[in-house]
């Protein structure tokens, strides 16, 4: 498969240090092939020329020039090509001019037959040229002169000639191509050489070794130079053969790009000759729904779109940095050079605005999108497991906030040893009773009577102290511990709501739940045993759930709705207005309270905008039959606002802080008014709760 990395046919912007190498090496060529030329003399070439052995000679050079023999896909230069064998053969038999020549006319129908640049072109016929006179000039040192009217036959004494002339010519092919390779891509010279003088050597001392026993059979019995062919043919299927199997184990098979293993060479070499000043980028991304795609047109259209998007990220990095597919629609890009975290972001821009060009497949138009992470060396991490394991964690981050692209933060981080132990030492809290409930209550915006409370869980770590929800509850969320948890929750909440029901406070306790939680299979029998064993109806315990667990189709079909339903245990949604909820999964889902999320009510002083965002809720709500409750609210001017435009409860400090059960008690038995539901709320005496 063609690499799909290959940019060396995108010409270099003029005035850059590859721009002026490549010049300058094809300016120098050009003079030596010029040289050459004019020391050819036309008779004896026209001679040579009406011999077979000059076209076959011209036939297996140009041949041998369209396919390179590659003994590793990991070689930087590229491979070896086998017409070296022929034209070394020519420069020793029949001189310099004809072998340049040969060469020169078999690079340039190599170019028009792969259609190669021709900023390529010239470089190489110059790099040839130039490796060819290097060569000549060692046998002339020796004496030896070969032309076309005075062909040169070796012997064994020459031996030692032959082979300098033969290092000659591989030590300025491989400075000079590897110099281009190493601006091209910008990496170290001496990077490039140790990756690709040991397999390149190999096949240059074959073929170059083999090029004397060929001029043996041009002097002797030219018909049997084609024969010349079949080691060179073996060479070149088994080279091609180990070549293949070292890029099926090096590549993916589907978009040809580097996998995960080639990738861990790439960084461990990136971070070995990483400067001081200098940044080493991993981002990792993934595409957004994907899996909409396959499940949808099926997988032979997903894989066409993973092939269109290897080619968009590859050609939307620099030379040098390395794209790999990790597997599915996972991908992750390696900046081996990267100044800061404000240019890795920048480049990850640049990745994210290739993707979102409208794709065009079976007929239908395709809008991708992807999440990045980014991790950098050696800001982040030290090596490449945690490079990759840190951008997977800022890229998850992406797709949950929706940023697109997200720097790894540390203090975000699940994985960090830190939280590691925060979890553990909450799994120990849940065991030890160091998790209480605190209650919130929520209060009619008319009258003050009293609709409910919330129960906000609340740990009190024994050395560190309190530790807030948005610390814990994400990290608990993460891992098994969030079901001992919710069950904690519940089973505190129903004792509690006993309590009150049996003392003649009949309030409804609210609870939260997660997804997690919600589109499990054992809240409703833990509900279900949970009011049996307290003697508590269904209307005591409400859940609220988050507006974004409610994204997805399957949240409201699941078989828990259905079963919390049928049980009685009413449904709030949560923080609305934060997501992305729709009308028809309001009105499919079994909830007859939602709640208006803070950063809206408490701005509503302060911003019209969200004020209107508010009235606009609360008209929704109302329309749809259900009751508004905001939270937040923290100042008489809000809530009076909130009752002209119909909302229907308030919450928030304005009317109670989050209270431990017994000041919870008290505060309830205060403005108890008799009734078996509601109680009242009097507005002079909420600012000292």
């Amino acid at each position: 498969m063609t690499d799909p990395t290959d940019t060396r046919d995108t010409g270099p912007r003029v005035g850059t240090p590859l721009w002026a190498y490549l010049a300058g090496v094809s300016l120098i060529g050009f003079t030596a092939l010029v040289a050459a030329m004019l020391g050819l003399d036309p008779v004896p070439l026209a001679e040579l020329a009406r011999t077979p052995l000059f076209w076959v000679l011209a036939v297996l050079v140009v041949l041998g020039e369209l396919r390179p023999v590659m003994v590793s896909s990991a070689t930087q230069v590229g491979g070896t090509y086998p017409s070296t064998m022929f034209t070394f053969a020519v420069l020793l038999h029949l001189g310099l001019p004809v072998a340049v020549l040969m060469q020169t006319v078999a690079v340039v129908l190599n170019g028009v037959v792969t259609r190669k640049a021709w900023h390529r072109v010239l470089f190489n016929t110059a790099q040839s040229t130039l490796a060819l006179t290097s060569a000549a000039a060692v046998l002339g040192v020796f004496g030896i002169v070969p032309a076309p009217e005075a062909p040169w036959v070796p012997s064994g004494s020459d031996l030692p000639a032959m082979v300098l002339a033969g290092v000659a010519y591989f030590t300025v092919r491989a400075m000079l191509v590897c110099g281009a390779v190493a601006l091209h891509e910008r990496r170290s010279i001496t990077r490039v050489l140790r990756a690709s003088l040991g397999p390149q050597s190999l096949v240059y001392a074959g073929l170059l070794g083999l090029a004397p026993l060929v001029v043996v059979a041009m002097s002797r019995a030219p018909e049997l130079v084609p024969l010349s062919v079949a080691p060179l043919a073996a060479v070149y299927f088994t080279a091609t053969l180990s070549m293949r199997r070292d890029h099926q184990a090096m590549h993916d098979e589907l978009t040809g790009l580097p996998n995960r293993k080639m990738l861990i060479v790439s960084t461990e070499e990136a971070l070995a000759e990483a400067r001081q000043e200098e940044r080493v980028g991993l981002f990792l991304l993934d595409l957004d729904r994907f899996k909409e795609v396959n499940d949808t047109l099926g997988h032979p259209v997903g894989d066409r779109l993973l092939q269109m998007v290897a080619h968009r990220l590859t050609h939307s990095v620099r030379p040098g940095d390395v794209v790999a597919r990790l597997g599915g629609d996972e991908f992750a890009v390696l900046l081996p050079s990267i100044r800061d975290a404000h240019a890795a972001r920048e480049v990850a821009a640049r990745l994210r605005a290739a993707l979102t060009e409208p794709v065009r497949l079976e007929g239908m138009t395709f809008d991708l999108d992807g999440s990045v992470g980014i991790a950098l060396y050696p800001d982040h991490a030290p090596d490449f497991e945690l490079l990759l394991q840190r951008a997977d964690v800022a890229m998850y981050l992406a797709k949950e906030g929706r940023t697109g692209v997200e720097l790894y933060q540390p203090d975000k981080d699940r994985n960090s040893p830190e939280r590691l132990n925060l979890l553990g030492d909450l799994r120990r809290a849940v065991d030890n009773g160091e998790l209480t409930l605190h209650y919130q209550p929520k209060v009619c915006l008319t009258d003050g009577t009293v609709h409910g409370v919330e129960a906000l869980l609340r740990w009190r770590h024994p050395v560190y102290g309190p530790i807030a929800p948005a610390e814990f509850i994400p990290l608990a969320e993460q891992s098994y511990l969030m079901r001992q948890l919710t069950a904690y929750v519940i089973d505190a909440a129903l004792q509690q709501a006993a309590h009150w029901w049996r003392t003649g406070l009949r309030v409804r306790v609210s609870v939260n739940v997660s997804a997690r939680d919600l589109l499990g299979s054992a809240l409703p029998e833990q509900l279900e045993l949970g009011l049996a064993r307290y003697e508590l109806p269904p209307a005591a315990i409400q859940l609220e759930v988050t507006e974004r667990i409610l994204m997805g189709d399957q949240a409201y079909l699941h078989e828990t709705i259905k079963a919390l339903a049928a049980l009685g245990v009413p449904l709030a949604l949560d923080d609305f207005g934060t997501g992305y909820s729709s009308l028809i999964r309001l009105q499919r889902l079994a909830v007859s309270e939602v709640k208006i999320d803070a950063s809206f009510v408490r701005r509503m002083a302060e911003s019209e905008d969200d004020a209107r965002i508010v009235r606009s809720i609360v008209d929704l709500v109302r329309s749809l039959g259900l009751r508004s409750v905001a939270e937040g609210v923290e100042s008489d001017e809000v809530a009076l606002r909130l009752a002209e435009m119909g909302c229907d409860l308030g919450q928030g400090w304005l009317f109670g802080r989050p209270m431990p059960p017994a000041d919870a008690t008290a505060w309830l038995q205060e403005r108890h008014a008799g009734s078996d539901v509601e109680y009242a709320y009097h507005p002079e005496v909420t600012q000292t709760a």
